[in-house]
C-alpha cells in the first residue's frame, strides 16, 4: 500500500478486504482522490483499465495467455538456434546494466525496491535475486498485462521454485499507467515488450515517473544488429518473431527529453538493450 497510486489520477489508495500474512487477498481498493475501485482477486490487485487495453497491446496480451508455460522453455531452445547466442548469455547481458550489486539501503530508511515491468512467466526473477548484495532486503515487484503469464508466475513462486522469490509482489497492470507513486523504485527495467506497446513513448515516461532520480532504467527488445550481416534463415526468424511490426527498433528517439547517460548496445543479434537515467522525479512530457 505505501508505493501503490491509482492508475488514473495517481491518488492514494485506500484497501477495504481481507489480509493475509501482509499481504492483500480478496477485496477493492479505492482510490481518496477520484473514487474508482479496483478488485484484488486471489492476492492479484488489478489495477488497469479493460476499455483502454487496445490494438497491438490486446493481440500480444492474448497470445501471451495463449502460451504461459511454454514461453521460457521456447526462449531457452529457440534463442540459441535463431541468434547463435545462449539465452543465459543474452539475459547476463542485460541484466549487468541494471547494476544491482550497487544497491544499499536507503538512507530516508525506505525499502530498496526493483521493478520489473512486463514481469511474465518472472525468468528474470531468480538473477535479480542473484545479483543483489548479500543480506541486503529488496522488494520485487513485478507487473504484466497477461493473466495467463501472471498466474504461471504466481505458480513459481508458490511452489517455491526459486529460493527467496516467494516475498515477490505481482499486480495485473498497464504500462502506459503504472499504478505507483512517483520516485518509488531503485531500479526499473522491462524486457520483451515494448516493441508492441500501442504508445512506447507513454510508456518510457511511466517507467521514468516511477523511478528514483539517477536509477538506471533498462529496456529491452527485437532490432537487427546491424554491425552482423545476418543470414536467410537469421531474417526470416526475426521477421517472424516481429510479426507486429515492420519497424522493430530502439525506442531511443522517444526517450523522455530528460534522459541523461544514454547507453545503446546489442545484448544478441535479435536484441538491443537500453540504458538510461533521469535526473528529477517526474519527467517533462514531450510535445
Amino acid at each position: 500500500m505505501a508505493v501503490l497510486a491509482c492508475p488514473d489520477c495517481r491518488g492514494r489508495l485506500v484497501w477495504h478486504g481481507l489480509n493475509e500474512d501482509d499481504r492483500l487477498t480478496e477485496g477493492r481498493l479505492r482510490c481518496g482522490g477520484c473514487g474508482e475501485t479496483w478488485d484484488v482477486d486471489a492476492g492479484i490487485a488489478r489495477l488497469y483499465r479493460e476499455d483502454r487495453v487496445q490494438g497491438t497491446d490486446r493481440l500480444m496480451r492474448h497470445l501471451y495467455d495463449g502460451l504461459p508455460s511454454l514461453h521460457d522453455p521456447l526462449t531457452a531452445v529457440l534463442t540459441p538456434l535463431f541468434q547463435s547466442v545462449s539465452e543465459s548469455r543474452m539475459r547476463d547481458g542485460y541484466m549487468k546494466r541494471l547494476e544491482l550489486g550497487a544497491l544499499r539501503p536507503r538512507e530516508d530508511g525506505q525499502p530498496v525496491r526493483v521493478l520489473e515491468v512486463g514481469v511474465g512467466a518472472g525468468a528474470n526473477l531468480p538473477r535479480i535475486r542473484g545479483a543483489l548484495p548479500p543480506g541486503l532486503a529488496v522488494e520485487v515487484w513485478g507487473l504484466d498485462l497477461s493473466t495467463g503469464m501472471l498466474a504461471h508466475c504466481e505458480k513459481r513462486l508458490r511452489k517455491g521454485l526459486d529460493k527467496g522469490l516467494r516475498d515477490t509482489r505481482l499486480l495485473l497492470a498497464d504500462a502506459h499507467a503504472l499504478p505507483f507513486r512517483d520516485a518509488t523504485f531503485d531500479r526499473v527495467f522491462h524486457v520483451g515488450g515494448i516493441g508492441g506497446y500501442r504508445q512506447p513513448a507513454v510508456a518510457l515516461l511511466e517507467m521514468a515517473r516511477v523511478a528514483r532520480p539517477g536509477t538506471p532504467l533498462v529496456v529491452v527488445d527485437e532490432q537487427l544488429d546491424a554491425s552482423v550481416r545476418p543470414s536467410l534463415f537469421q531474417r526470416a526468424a526475426f521477421r517472424a518473431l516481429t510479426f507486429y511490426t515492420r519497424d522493430a527498433r530502439s525506442p531511443r528517439a522517444l526517450l523522455p527529453r530528460n534522459a541523461e547517460g544514454i547507453i545503446e548496445e546489442q545484448v544478441s543479434p535479435f536484441y538491443y538493450c537500453l540504458t538510461f537515467r533521469v535526473s528529477d522525479p517526474e519527467p517533462a512530457v514531450r510535445g
